[in-house]
């Protein structure tokens, strides 16, 4: 099973094609910068993008859309 849950996200986040955005920026922000939001050993996932998907979940990337 994949973590976290396609399900819980989109609770977070209103369309599939906004987490894909948000979530590869900020893996690749972590592939440059090697910065992370949690200690490297409280994540689930090993690749970045599992990571940033876990920080969405998490709450550590707030997500704002605007609006026209």
């Amino acid at each position: 099973m994949l973590y976290p849950s396609i399900d819980k996200l989109l609770n977070i986040v209103d369309s599939k094609y906004m987490l894909v955005h948000v979530a590869s920026r900020r893996a690749k922000q972590m592939l440059e910068n090697n910065h992370y939001q949690m200690n490297e050993r409280d994540y689930v996932n090993k690749k970045p993008l599992g990571r940033a998907l876990e920080e969405v979940e998490k709450g550590l990337i707030h997500v704002q859309v605007e609006r026209e």
